[in-house]
């Protein structure tokens, strides 16, 4: 009975190791907006505006915004701390005494424990995380660093401090989220032209959440700054929708441009271009009107309508198209969290349980009253 038990533990034990091993692997991958998640996308980003724009007028903002603030105060951090780390590491010495840590939070107590060890029964269980975060002395360096900046910003709201957060969490959004094609992209990118126009011409729910949402989900610009210095309080705005959404397009096509192979990144060069020529057509039809605009009313046409243009030139229209964002010449994307996961590595783990199941079954049959 306890071998027969044995082996349905070791075939549930290989089982949830493929499972785990799967997950895994999706957990280092992006993001991937499919063409259904583009399509909802515009009305998903409408009702959180409204709903944040009727808690603004049912609730006390101070209220509201000490929360937010507390929330990216450790979002903030993190974001920060994951995107100086590459530019930190050149800085430190190569006899820096760097060491491995690892946070650990699991679930399960009892019977119901499930841990990565090997019972005297032969049964095999694992352990529920919920966060296994891996990280060394010099990402404690670069937290600790970020934390500064943090608190600044916590007491001071100071434009500086919110742009490098605002930045962070760019370049993260950037990096963790994938468009797979082109058209995903169009659908996108058209979807949230139109919310970007309703939103601030139609309705005044866009400015007043911007201007009432004392959080880093937005860059300033001071217009004063010759003025004030940075003491400056008369600021121009830029949401970071307007960076992520057009950033993720423009990566698609840095990725169709290697899958060229022709050495050349013509069309990133394009849309960067776009990108920044309907960035400017904004600030200056913005200065002239004196009134906000959406930003995507220009970025959307010129990061499209750019790229599509020197395809039709090169002939590459039905190519670009075609293609499809591979995992294969995506880079590795360290992540700020962690989908549960089996300590240790699957197929080490496999080798040992093997290796036990092997001891145990020998055991047995030496000993056949233990039957």
């Amino acid at each position: 009975m306890r071998i027969r038990a044995c082996s349905k533990g070791k075939v549930q034990a290989k089982e949830r190791i493929e499972k785990v091993e799967k997950e895994t692997n999706a957990s280092d991958m992006p993001e991937t907006i499919t063409s259904r998640d583009a399509a909802r996308f515009p009305i998903v980003a409408s009702c959180t505006l409204l709903g944040l724009y009727l808690f603004f007028k049912i609730f006390s903002q101070e209220y509201i915004n000490l929360l937010l603030s507390m929330y990216f105060f450790v979002l903030g951090i993190l974001a920060l701390s994951h995107t100086i780390s590459p530019m930190m590491n050149q800085f430190f010495p190569a006899n820096f005494p760097n060491k491995q840590y690892q946070l650990l939070f699991t679930q399960g107590s009892g019977e119901t424990k499930e841990e990565a060890v090997n019972d005297d029964n032969g049964v095999v269980a694992f352990v529920a995380e919920i966060v296994n975060y891996e990280f060394d002395t010099k990402d404690l360096v670069c937290l600790a660093m970020s934390s500064v900046v943090g608190v600044w910003y916590l007491l001071r709201k100071h434009w500086i401090a919110n742009n490098l957060f605002g930045l962070a969490f760019s370049l993260n959004g950037v990096e963790l989220l994938h468009l797979n094609n082109v058209s995903t992209g169009c659908i996108l990118l058209g979807g949230l032209f139109i919310y970007d126009i309703f939103w601030v011409f139609g309705t005044n729910v866009m400015v007043t959440v911007a201007k009432s949402f004392e959080a880093p989900i937005k860059l300033v610009f001071p217009q004063d700054l010759l003025e004030k210095g940075l003491e400056a309080d008369n600021f121009a705005m830029l949401g970071l929708g307007d960076i992520v959404i057009p950033g993720i397009f423009i990566a698609l096509l840095l990725r169709f441009d290697i899958s060229l192979k022709k050495n050349t990144h013509t069309y990133f060069y394009t849309s960067f271009v776009a990108y920044i020529f309907g960035l400017g057509l904004t600030i200056f039809i913005m200065h002239v009107f004196k009134h906000a605009q959406p930003a995507l009313l220009y970025l959307v046409p010129a990061c499209i309508g750019f790229p599509l243009l020197v395809a039709l030139v090169k002939g590459e229209v039905a190519e670009m198209f075609s293609y499809e964002s591979s995992a294969e010449i995506l880079p590795h994307t360290p992540r700020l969290t962690h989908f549960p996961s089996v300590s240790g590595s699957p197929s080490s783990l496999a080798d040992s349980m093997q290796q036990t199941f092997s001891c145990s079954h020998r055991r047995r049959q030496q000993n056949p009253s233990a039957m």
